[in-house]
């Protein structure tokens, strides 16, 4: 059975000033009229029902998942009292999981990333819970064909075992490796066994909070008794032992050192969504070239990027700026400078 868990704990301020700690990433309409995680949510649905789809975030961000996710049962916003990296977010979840839905199958997803191909990538998802019921140790992720050297995200080595039975292929990852330099990026590219590392997993709850207590003993003590306290206890047993977790990503505690780990190739549309740069690429353009989010106008310009949140922006007979505004905060440069957005925010 099939189960999702978001990750939508994120206090990222990348697209600062519009994302802040108070409204990260995750809650904002970046790409579309929907927000990143409806976007989420909406792409996984059709093979997933919303009862069996599960958001891990903090207490500040439950009145916006609400407000966002209207259907979503209330049981399955899980609370993190603290951010502790991925490993106790999914060792959490995958304990709540297994509460309500014993020999869960769980796809782990980034509340934040944009798929243009969504079907595509729900045959994989299928593929995967295929290949899961005749591989139950088995981990699987789905590594991204990189289109460019990229030095933003890490990479997944592919071994030479490859298993060709099902519709996507499947290939033992040889090593994870991190965000490379420019040169070495460019090797992985030439090498071409190399993927984009999207951080996007599938597993079974029973395999991999089993994988949790072997390589991750404290966490995997600190939570274990979730799937027995009674519900209207549960979120003060969650309290209290949290902070015993230990606090590292799951590609470090898991990924890394078990030794049955798989990689699905997927041609999906995947971008994380990084930089403001993103959302030029993505975003719906006019006749101009003018990218324009919230209420704003160029007139006579073109090649611009314009983001409002409370106040209506006009730019006239100028091309080639980015205008960002939020709460009063108006910032404006050079479009090839946005990138530098954030290291206004001291001074703004």
């Amino acid at each position: 059975m099939l189960c999702a868990l978001i990750m939508a704990g994120g206090k990222g301020t990348r697209f600062w000033p519009l994302s802040t700690e108070e409204k990260p990433k995750q809650f904002l309409n970046l790409i579309d009229k929907e927000t990143m995680i409806q976007m989420t949510v909406n792409r996984i649905k059709p093979i997933i029902p919303i009862e069996r789809i599960f958001v891990c975030t903090g207490e500040s961000y439950v009145d916006l998942i609400n407000e966002q996710l209207p259907e979503l049962p209330k049981r399955n916003i899980i609370i993190e009292p603290e951010g502790r990296n991925t490993a106790p977010c999914i060792a959490l979840s995958a304990f709540v999981i297994e509460k309500y839905y014993k020999d869960a199958t769980m796809v782990v997803l980034p509340s934040d990333h944009l798929i243009k191909n969504e079907e595509e990538f729900r045959n994989i998802i299928l593929d995967a819970d295929n290949f899961l019921e005749k591989n139950k140790d088995a981990i699987i992720t789905l590594g991204m064909y990189p289109s460019r050297p990229e030095t933003g995200y890490g990479y997944i080595k592919c071994s030479n075992n490859k298993n060709q039975g099902l519709e996507h292929e499947v290939i033992k990852v040889d090593k994870f490796v991190e965000k490379p330099n420019k040169e070495l990026a460019v090797e992985y590219i030439s090498e071409g066994n190399y993927l984009w590392n999207g951080g996007m997993f599938v597993w079974r709850v029973e395999n991999i909070l089993e994988q949790i207590s072997k390589y991750s003993s404290s966490t995997y003590e600190a939570l274990h008794k979730i799937p027995y306290v009674e519900l209207e206890s549960l979120q003060a047993l969650i309290n209290e032992n949290y902070k015993n977790t230990e606090a590292i990503s799951i590609d470090y505690s898991v990924l890394e050192n078990s030794k049955d780990v798989y990689v699905i190739p997927s041609d999906i549309g995947w971008d994380d969504v990084g930089s403001w740069e993103a959302i030029d690429r993505y975003r719906e353009k006019d006749n101009f070239g003018n990218v324009v989010i919230g209420q704003g106008k160029s007139i006579k310009g073109e090649n611009n990027l314009l983001v409002s949140s409370n106040y209506k922006v006009v730019v006239e007979g100028l091309s080639d700026i980015y205008v960002i505004e939020n709460d009063g905060k108006i910032i404006i440069g050079k479009k090839s400078n946005v990138v530098n957005v954030k290291e206004l925010k001291s001074i703004v």
